[in-house]
């Protein structure tokens, strides 16, 4: 998994609330393998009706094309499961989703798969999303190990997440990855387990 640490980039307003796992990775996608990239299917639904409208998605704006942080309204990421809607947003370049609050599920998969989910009051986001929609290409920077969000205002917030996730993401370690940090433990206590019962 690809550590984050700092990151400074171009940030996205989506100011919609209740965006769920279907408005970012519509169903008719599941099939595809991970290895062949979601990135083109990602708000597929969102763009198609864009684009028929006669406008362009947010993220298919020349001035979004390299947006790696998205600023959402409340509960982003809720209704189902699925893992593939982190896939999308990570397939897209997005590393980091800011947001008065996420769906729960969505949140956990964020952070077993490198995509940093934080979570602002909602009077921030709103300033935030504000800013950006006057200012088309602003920048912000998320510092991981202070816990910080500077905002293209110069104003710094700082944000909560346990250690555990902290410590994987900083180091870039999936879940197979933390477990193998282990391994020497893990073959001792199987010797002596073989030991103490041969029979099993």
């Amino acid at each position: 998994m690809e550590p984050f640490r700092t990151l400074d980039a171009v940030a996205a307003p989506l100011p919609a609330a209740n965006v769920d796992t279907d408005q970012i990775l519509p169903a008719r996608f599941l099939f595809k393998a991970r290895k062949e990239g979601f990135a083109e299917e990602l708000f597929g639904d969102l763009r198609e009706a864009a684009r028929a409208g006669g406008d362009a998605f947010l993220l298919d704006r020349p001035e979004y094309q390299e947006a790696r942080i998205l600023v959402a309204d409340r509960n982003f990421g809720c209704g189902s499961s699925r893992e593939h809607a982190v896939w999308a947003l990570w397939d897209a370049g997005i590393r980091t989703v800011l947001a008065p609050s996420f769906g729960d599920i969505f949140f956990n998969n964020s952070l077993k798969n490198g995509l940093l989910p934080v979570v602002l009051s909602e009077a921030r986001i709103g300033e935030l999303l504000d800013h950006l929609r006057e200012h088309p290409g602003s920048r912000i920077v998320v510092d991981l190990a202070a816990q910080t969000v500077t905002g293209p205002d110069g104003r710094v917030d700082s944000f909560d997440i346990a250690p555990l996730p902290k410590e994987c993401l900083l180091e870039g370690l999936d879940d197979i990855e933390l477990t193998l940090r282990y391994r020497d433990r893990m073959d001792t206590f199987e010797k002596e387990h073989e030991r103490r019962l041969p029979w099993l």
